[in-house]
C-alpha cells in the first residue's frame, strides 16, 4: 500500500522534502500560501555555500557585541522591545555560542554543507536549470590592511578542513574581478563554493519536477494541524487536507503552526533585504562577492544585481526599517559601478535556532510529525540533504549524515 505524506512549506527545503519522499514512493501533497520559492528562498544571495561551516553565533561574536548595540553597524539590527520579550532565546543564542561548543557545531554544519554543490548540481541537471549554476566560486573581500592576516587565517582554517580557496592581494582581486574598484586591500576567493542566477526560480523548477514526477502542489494557507484518523490532518480554506505523516518545513512560521500542539522548538527569525541595481555600461562580476567590513553581499542575478543586508532582528511582521539596507547600498556603489535601482526593496526572513543548527527529525511525542525548519542562512544550499535525511529517517534508512546534532528533542521536551 502506498504511504502518503503532507509537506507543508515551498521552499527549498519543503520542496527537498517532498522529491526525497515521492522518490521512496511516497504519494505527496505539498502545499504552501505562496508559489514555491517566493519567501525566504527567494530572497538570498544565491550561494552554495559549501565553505560556510562556522555557525553564527561562534565565539567570535563575544567581541562584535558592543559595536552592535547602537544599531549603527550594518550587520545588525536590534529591536529592543523584540529582544526584551524573550531576553531567554537571545541570552541562549550568546550561550550557544561558547568556545566548547565550536568544534561540535562546525563539524555539524559541515556535514550538511559538504554535499551541496553536487545535489543540486544533479538536481539542475533533472529539473532543466543547469544554465542556472555558476561554478566559480564566491569572493571575500577586506578594505583594511588588517584583511591580509584574516583571509589567510580563514585560508588556512579551510584547508584544515579539505576546503579549497586562495588568498588574493590587490592585483589579484582585480585579476578575477577587474569591475571592482581598487578598494580593497586582501581578497579570499572560496573556490568549491558555486551559485545561481535565480535561486526563486530554481526552486520553482524544483517544484516543477515533483509535479512532473505526479507530485500534488496546492495553493492554499495552512491554519491548523491535528492527528487525524490515521495519521495527521491539515485544515486550510481550500479544504482538509490528510496523510499519513506531515513535514513541517514552514520555515520562520513553523512556530505558529506548532504551538497549538503543544510543541515549541524554540525558533526565532532574523529578517533581511534585498535590492537589485543595474551595472554601469561594461561593468560585470562572475560571482558573489561579500564584503566583509560593510557586511552585505553582492550577487549577480537575472534581474540585476542583488545586494543582500545584515540581519534585523525585529519582530517578524513588523513594519520594515531600511536602514541596513540604504547603508550597504550605499556601501556596494563604492565597491562597484551600480546604476539605477530594478524593482523594490524585498523583505524576507529566516528561520533561527539558538545553536544555528535547523532541526531535523521527528517531533516527541508526536508520531508522524517531522519538522524540517531552522536552516538560518543555509536553508538554499542544505535543503536537497535536509530532505534527504528526512525521508531516510521516515524510511527507516540510514540517513546520508549523522541526524544526531539536529534532533528535535534538544530543544522539544
Amino acid at each position: 500500500m502506498t504511504r502518503t505524506a503532507l509537506v507543508l512549506g515551498a521552499g527549498m527545503v519543503g520542496v527537498s522534502c517532498a522529491l526525497s519522499l515521492q522518490k521512496r514512493g511516497f504519494t505527496v501533497t505539498l502545499i504552501d500560501r505562496r508559489e514555491p520559492g517566493r519567501e525566504t528562498s527567494y530572497g538570498n544571495a544565491g550561494v552554495l555555500a559549501r565553505s560556510s561551516i562556522v555557525p553564527l553565533n561562534n565565539p567570535g561574536l563575544y567581541g562584535k557585541i558592543r559595536s552592535y548595540l547602537g544599531n549603527r553597524h550594518p550587520a545588525l539590527n536590534l529591536d529592543w522591545s523584540r529582544a526584551l520579550t524573550r531576553p531567554g532565546w537571545l541570552l541562549r543564542f550568546l550561550w550557544e555560542a561558547r568556545p566548547s561548543q565550536a568544534a561540535a557545531r562546525i563539524a555539524a554544519l559541515e556535514s550538511l554543507t559538504s554535499s551541496t554543490v553536487e545535489r543540486h548540481r544533479a538536481l539542475m541537471a533533472e529539473a532543466g536549470v543547469s544554465h542556472r549554476l555558476r561554478e566559480t566560486g564566491t569572493l571575500k573581500l577586506w578594505r583594511s590592511e588588517a584583511g591580509h592576516a584574516a583571509a589567510q587565517a580563514e585560508h588556512d582554517f579551510l584547508k584544515a578542513h579539505g576546503i579549497a580557496s586562495q588568498v588574493l592581494d590587490r592585483q589579484g582581486i582585480s585579476g578575477v574581478e577587474p569591475a571592482l574598484n581598487p578598494i580593497f586591500h586582501a581578497g579570499l576567493l572560496c573556490l568549491e563554493n558555486a551559485s545561481v542566477d535565480s535561486p526563486g526560480a530554481v526552486t520553482q523548477a524544483y517544484a516543477e519536477l515533483f509535479a512532473q514526477r505526479g507530485g500534488r502542489i496546492e495553493r492554499a494557507e495552512v491554519q491548523r494541524l491535528e492527528r487525524g484518523a490515521s495519521g495527521w490532518r491539515v485544515m486550510t480554506p481550500q479544504g482538509d487536507f490528510e496523510a499519513d505523516i506531515a513535514v513541517v518545513a514552514l520555515g520562520p512560521w513553523s512556530m505558529d503552526l506548532l504551538a497549538p500542539l503543544g510543541l515549541d522548538p524554540k525558533l526565532d527569525v532574523e529578517r533581511g533585504y534585498h535590492r537589485h541595481l543595474r551595472a554601469k555600461p561594461g561593468a560585470k562580476l562572475s560571482r558573489p562577492v561579500y564584503d566583509v567590513d560593510a557586511a552585505y553581499f553582492m550577487a549577480p542575478m537575472e534581474e540585476g544585481y542583488r545586494v543582500t543586508s545584515g540581519v534585523d532582528l525585529s519582530r517578524r511582521d513588523a513594519p520594515d526599517n531600511h536602514r541596513q539596507i540604504d547603508q550597504v547600498t550605499a556601501s556596494a556603489r563604492e565597491a562597484f559601478p551600480l546604476d539605477e535601482f530594478a524593482g523594490e526593496t524585498w523583505r524576507g526572513a529566516r528561520p533561527t535556532l539558538p545553536d544555528s543548527l535547523p532541526m531535523i527529525g521527528e517531533a516527541p511525542r508526536n508520531p508522524g510529525l517531522w519538522l524540517a525548519f531552522g536552516n538560518q542562512h543555509l536553508g538554499f544550499s542544505t535543503g536537497p540533504i535536509t530532505g534527504e535525511i528526512v525521508a531516510a529517517l521516515v524510511c527507516g534508512e540510514t540517513p546520508p549524515v549523522d541526524p544526531a546534532p539536529f534532533r528535535p528533542a534538544r530543544y522539544i521536551g
